[in-house]
This record gives structure tokens, sequence and C-alpha cells, in this order.
């Protein structure tokens, strides 16, 4: 139960991020936990709607203990929801496989929650399994940098198989212990504030976003306002997919109704009125930084327009992620416009007009309508299932449209000797090859202490008295070329090719 610290200010639950290295058992142990402590109220069983949830555990005095889960993506691309899932949390989980122990990915759960100064547990998961070993495991930790109980340092760690279930209990046992070393509080009688966790697009119901009420109360009637966009509490449910008329902190809620799709991560707020839920909005929409995102046009650089569609804006995040990794020096991707559900008409319509506009869908569909516009407007339309098959795809487009450059490279040097005649842009002159070769019909450059004056072209060469194709280095030769600018005794033709790179 809540215990009032001063006046108005109460403990509260904490919420808690499951992070670490793909693979390593984070779902699996989120399941685990989900299916073993939330008290099933429903026929039918808990309805997972949104990826948040509560749970409930006994303390060490019997007393029953709400906790909150916040299921965030383990694949590397979802570097930037773990940064949020993170911040978002009171407490991270760091979970470790005792048979691999620490990976690429756990070092970067790391930085995340090193980074947003989140107390953590480590979690060392798959004891069940035969190749485990986790002192082996302890000590890569320590390898790490990460440095436990017992081994130097003051991050406790539970040992498990979320499979079984064995340690699991002794994992919330330590959640609660760390949230009464921490003591995280909220205030009940003020206005609900908190973060956005993801958003989608329900064709049927409108847009909708999971919240996790930081602080205050949420009641119905009440407006939500999260960055660009506002919701009024008209239809609001709980984790397990049951309408509620209020909520406090903590408690993870699903919101219908919003304006736009507000982004996941933004912090929201509450008020009771529509009008100030519009001024608010207002407000944010002119704050400075809200410019268009994305590449700006530059000599020599290609920019390719990009819409991303996903299932929710969590995953457009990512995918934005990935794609900025991808971007070369000359190949600059501007991200026009994101956001959740299907791809529309409206989308093709952004792109209208736009030169290589293309619409990346990842888990969504596309409405035929849009295909058509598309056809004609000639924007591509392309939707993936798999964010790495994306970033391929991407990678070959921009490999296709890499700017192609004219380089000249030289071929040889020609020092002037004297100018035998003129004849309006005509001359004849005698020099000396001085590095590489020259040829009939090579481009050159008229260089005079070793600036350029001018242009011209090979017309003629002879070596010794003799008609020639080339001359090659330390060979002397008569040259007559073309050029509107008088050649001087002591200047250097620098003989080039242009070069498709």
């Amino acid at each position: 139960m809540p215990k009032e610290i001063h006046k108005g200010i109460t403990s509260r639950p904490p919420v808690v991020v499951i992070m670490g290295h793909i693979d390593h058992g984070k779902s699996t142990l989120l399941d685990y936990i989900r299916k073993s402590n939330i008290v099933e109220k429903e026929a039918g069983g808990i309805t997972q709607h949104i990826s948040a949830y509560e749970v409930t555990h006994p303390d060490e005095k019997g007393v029953v203990r709400t906790i909150t889960f916040l299921d965030t993506p383990g694949h590397e691309a979802f570097q930037a929801m773990r940064k949020r899932g993170a911040s978002v949390g009171d407490i991270a989980i760091l979970v470790v496989s005792a048979e691999d122990g620490v990976k690429p990915q756990t070092l970067e759960a790391l930085a995340a929650i090193t980074e947003s100064k989140t107390p953590y547990i480590v979690a060392i998961n798959k004891i069940d399994k035969p190749g485990a070993n986790i002192e082996r495991t302890k000590q890569t930790l320590l390898e790490a940098g990460i440095y436990i109980e017992g081994y130097g340092g003051s991050i406790p760690s539970v040992p498990l198989s979320a499979k079984t279930g064995e340690g699991v209990k002794e994992l919330l046992d330590m959640i609660i212990l760390v949230t009464d070393l921490e003591t995280f509080t909220g205030e009940k009688g003020k206005s609900a504030e908190g973060v956005v966790i993801e958003s989608s697009l329900d064709t049927k119901k409108g847009i909708a976003a999971t919240l996790i009420i930081k602080s205050g109360t949420l009641s119905q009637g009440e407006f939500v306002v999260a960055g660009e966009s506002f919701a009024p509490v008209r239809i609001m449910e709980n984790f397990l997919g049951q309408k509620i008329e209020s909520a406090t902190f903590s408690s993870p809620i699903r919101i219908i109704g919003f304006s736009a799709l507000p982004k996941a991560g933004d912090t929201f707020v509450t008020v009771g009125s529509k009008k100030e839920a519009e001024v608010l909005v207002t407000k944010a929409k002119e704050k400075p930084g809200n410019e268009e995102r994305g590449a700006p046009q530059a000599a020599g650089i290609a920019v390719i327009p990009i819409i991303i569609k996903g299932d929710v804006l969590g995953s457009t995040e990512a995918l934005v992620h990935e794609l900025k990794k991808i971007e070369t020096e000359t190949v600059k991707l501007k991200i026009v416009d994101e956001g959740a559900g299907a791809i529309t008409e409206n989308d093709v319509k952004q792109l209208s007009g736009t030169p290589g506009g293309i619409i990346l869908g990842f888990a969504v569909k596309c409405d035929p309508r849009a295909l058509e516009l598309a056809e004609r407007q000639s924007v591509s339309i392309q939707t993936f299932d798999i964010i790495y098959k994306l970033s391929e795809w991407m990678a070959k487009v921009i490999t296709e449209r890499t700017p192609k450059m004219e380089v000249e490279e030289v071929q040889g040097t020609l020092k002037v000797l004297k100018l035998f005649n003129k004849n309006k842009n005509t001359q004849v002159i005698g020099g000396s090859v001085q590095t590489g070769k020259i040829g009939v019909g090579d481009s050159f450059k008229i260089l005079r202490r070793g600036a350029e004056v001018g242009r011209g072209k090979i017309e003629e060469l002879q070596s010794q008295k003799i008609k020639t194709r080339e001359v090659t280095e330390g060979n002397e030769c008569g040259v007559q070329v073309e050029s509107k600018i008088e050649i001087a005794g002591g200047d250097v033709l620098e003989s080039f090719s242009v070069i498709i790179k």
C-alpha cells in the first residue's frame, strides 16, 4: 500500500523495464511474470492489449505490492526504444544469459540504463540450461565493468530460470527491496502527468496511445495533452483491456481518441477543458525546433524524401534509427513524416511532386487507392515485416542514387619550350613530356606559374618530324593544339581524362 512521505506526497509502485541482449530470455521472463502474478478477473483470461502491465507480489511482511512492467523490444534496431524505456522506468532489469555471458546488446542496454541514471538489477537467466555457468557469467560482468554484489560492487544480481520460474520470486523480492530503498513518490491529488509509451492507429476506433502515469490522477472528462496532440478522456482502458473511469501513478493505461499520433517518449499533462488542450497544442507547434526533419539539399548531395509508417510509433522510431546508420556522405535521407497505421492516399499526396519519394511500411498494409495514386505520381511504396530486409533494400537504393561525379584524372604533363605560330584558335608549339603521356584528342589545362589560365585540346602530334598518336615521358615533340588562350614558353600543359565515379 502507498504510504504518505509528507503532505500529499505518497510512495508509488515502481515502473520496471527489462533489457538485455537478444535471445537472453527477456520475453520469456516477462511472460512468466505476467502469467503467474496477474490475478485473472474476467472469464477468458488476460487480454494483453498494451506493452505494459501491472503485477502483484507480497513483500516480506505479506503486504501485497504492485509492480508495473514495460515490455521493450530487444533487437539491436530498437536501441532508441530501449533508451526511452530506461528513462521511463524507475528500475531496470538487465538480463544476461548464464550460457553466453555479456554480449554487445548487453552493453548497449547498460549504456542506456547508465545514461538515464536508473537503478538496476542483474538477472542471470537460463540457469536451467546444461551449458549454464553462473560464476563464469559473473566474471564476464566484472570484465564489462558491471560490479555486482560479492564481486566488488553494489549492483544486486539474481540467478533465475525464466522457463521454470526458479528465482523469479527472488527477483520480485529484490525489485520491492530496491523500491523501498529508492522511495519513488507521486501526488495523487494533482492532475496526471507521465510519458507516452507507444501510439497506434485503429481504423475502427481512431488513434490510441499507451501512457504511464508518473504522478497525479487521471479521470474521465479531463483532457490529455502530449506534444502536438490531445485526447478527451472518454475511452480509457487498463492493461487488461477493461474500461476504467480513473487511474493513478505507475498505472499503464490506453487512451483512445487522440487528435493526432503522439510521439513515443512524449511527456503528457492533463487539463480540464478542450480549450486549454488546444492552447497547449498550439504552443507546442510554435516551439522552435519543430522544423521539418531531414537533410537540406546541398551541392553534390542526393536527398531521398521518405515517409515511414509502422504498426506502432515505437517501430517507426526504430526504423529512423536504422536508416540513419546507412546514410552516406553523398546520400541523405529526409524524413518527411512518420506515423502509425496503414499507408494511405494522404501519405502519397505528401510526396506528390517530390522526385524519388519513397514510402516505407513496417508491419502495415497499404490502402489500394494509395497504391493507385502512387503509381500515377511515381512514388515508390515498399512494405516489410523484417527490419533488416527493409535496411538491405534501402541500402541498395542509396547505392543506386549515389551521385555520379566527373573526376579529372591527369594523364601526363608537357612543358612548353616554344610557340611556333598561332592562327585564330589553332597554335603550334614545341615541348617536352615531363610525366606520363599525352595523346591526340586529349583535353588539357594550361598552367602558368602553377595556376590554370585556360584549357584546350590536342589536335596533332609529331615526334622526330613523324606524326604519332602518343608521346611518352622524356620525349620532345611538336604539338598542334586548339585553344582560345595564347600559349607561351614555360607554360605546362596538363593532359587529363574525365572519369565517372
